[in-house]
């Protein structure tokens, strides 16, 4: 009896995805599988397994050291590993003890970029069986789970913006430094017909290996600035929008990568006249039971925007903004995007069909399809995060049948709270709302603090360009 059956891992729907996995795999001659999970800042780790290994592996799972839930943006541990909790409380991860990464069978896909290769997403355990509670993939699933608890399945759709430059190159004249990347166009013409035929090639094999691994991808488009592009997915259930995600801009890169380009999902780069981008996340709950499958913010009437749930899940978003707009907005960078009259949210306000308000409702109530569009998210964010605690601040306004205020009619010129303008200013919010901390988990969220609180102090410590630009010949 391996791991995964003994700590009873598995549905039974998931043994026989295990199952299927290794007949794929002997089908189609697949030679090794990346074996990874999401790190704390949605960056994707792990191993690569040969595939004559890969049933053992869903038998016991594959043991990858803890330190790696330590670490800041930059590689570096942030927490004391060989102390007797790990340095983060918890007594499993003591002297860089192992966690067991646990694959979810149906996740598996074939990298079909890569030579004979797979790809599995995983879970994270401790050698007693017991979830990693620094896992972000179990974090959403246990959002997830506690919506299902208020006979809520979520529905999720993605819009996500990012840049695609011409990759760098060994430049001799920068004795040995690479070249600066080169715009694919000069931008400032939105949903171009034209620009996006320019950028055939590359657009086209991005779409068909997407299709080939299942991502639900609706549409890809020319955003307005230069080298500019945005993906739109069809919504998902659950965990899966999450997934998906992780899947797509991991995919993105190494297919550009592999055709000369570079993409980055960066807010702003420091490139002259790029726009930042943004990520938008469309939600919205479905009801479980006797209305199985209605979409639970739709309002009973015709002169109402949104039903009552809808309404109190607003308010919990609204409520809870700033403390969750560190896991939306998670970099120093991501902040220079929060600017007036930009087509980003600068305040916590909502409003019907207007881009400028942080939550945007939109749909129809005719299609059902009412929904709240959240457009505070920078593109690196990591997904289950950026999911979780947008969808636990919604369920505290519904367990807490917390009120809405009213829309505002002009997002940027409202009396509204101001949306943190750093990420200092965030974690100071993120520290305040202990309502908030409790229901996303005070372990794992004193634990996020101390990460990117280190990340913010080494950008504090480096001296910018703008600092040399500034002082040096003045003073």
């Amino acid at each position: 009896m391996g791991f995964i059956e003994r700590h009873n891992l598995y549905t039974v729907d998931q043994t026989r995805a295990a199952a299927e996995v290794i007949r794929r795999i002997e089908l189609e001659d697949l030679r090794w599988v990346r074996v990874v999970f999401a790190d704390q800042h949605g960056l994707l780790r792990g191993k690569t397994v040969a595939a004559s290994e890969l049933a053992s592996v869903l038998r016991s799972g594959l043991t990858v050291v803890s330190t790696l839930l330590s670490k800041d943006t930059s590689g570096t541990t942030v927490y004391q590993a060989f102390s007797t909790d790990g340095g983060c409380g918890i007594a499993e991860m003591a002297g860089a003890g192992d966690m067991v990464m646990v694959p979810d069978p149906d996740t598996f896909r074939v990298l079909d970029w890569v030579d004979k290769t797979g790809w599995l997403l995983c879970d994270l355990y401790f050698t007693n069986g017991q979830s990693v509670p620094l896992c972000s993939r179990s974090m959403l699933r246990r959002a997830v789970q506690r919506a299902a608890d208020n006979n809520f399945n979520v529905l999720t759709g993605t819009e996500l913006e990012f840049h695609i430059f011409q990759a760098p190159t060994l430049d001799r004249s920068l004795r040995g430094k690479t070249s600066a990347p080169r715009l694919v166009n000069t931008g400032y013409q939105l949903l171009s017909e034209d620009r996006i035929d320019s950028l055939g090639p590359i657009v086209t094999v991005f779409c068909e290996h997407l299709h080939r691994l299942g991502v639900p991808l609706r549409t890809i488009e020319v955003e307005f600035g230069p080298s500019q592009l945005e993906v739109t997915l069809n919504p998902e259930t659950g965990v899966q929008a999450a997934d998906t995600v992780m899947l797509l801009r991991s995919a993105l890169k190494q297919i550009a990568r592999r055709h000369g380009y570079h993409v980055t999902f960066m807010c702003r780069p420091k490139i002259p006249r790029v726009f930042s981008s943004g990520w938008h996340l469309h939600q919205s709950l479905l009801h479980k039971g006797v209305r199985e499958g209605e979409n639970a913010f739709v309002a009973d009437t015709s002169d109402e925007i949104l039903s009552d749930v809808g309404r109190h899940y607003l308010a919990g978003q609204l409520r809870h903004a700033a403390a969750a707009s560190v896991f939306a907005v998670p970099t120093v960078n991501g902040y220079k995007r929060f600017q007036a009259y930009s087509m980003a949210p600068d305040r916590v306000s909502w409003a019907k069909d207007n881009r400028a308000a942080m939550l945007r409702v939109t749909g129809s109530a005719a299609e059902r399809s009412t929904h709240v569009e959240n457009r505070i998210g920078e593109p690196v964010a990591n997904p289950y995060l950026y999911m979780a605690s947008q969808l636990t601040a919604g369920l505290n306004g519904i367990e807490q049948r917390w009120e809405l205020g009213p829309a505002a009619d002009e997002p940027y010129e409202t009396d509204a709270p101001l949306l943190p303008a750093t990420l200092g200013e965030a974690l100071q919010a993120l520290d305040a709302d202990t309502e908030f901390a409790h229901a996303i988990g005070k372990q794992f969220v004193e634990y996020y603090i101390g990460i990117k609180r280190h990340e913010l102090s080494r950008f504090n410590a480096a001296v910018t360009d703008w600092e040399q630009s500034e002082y040096f010949e003045l003073f």
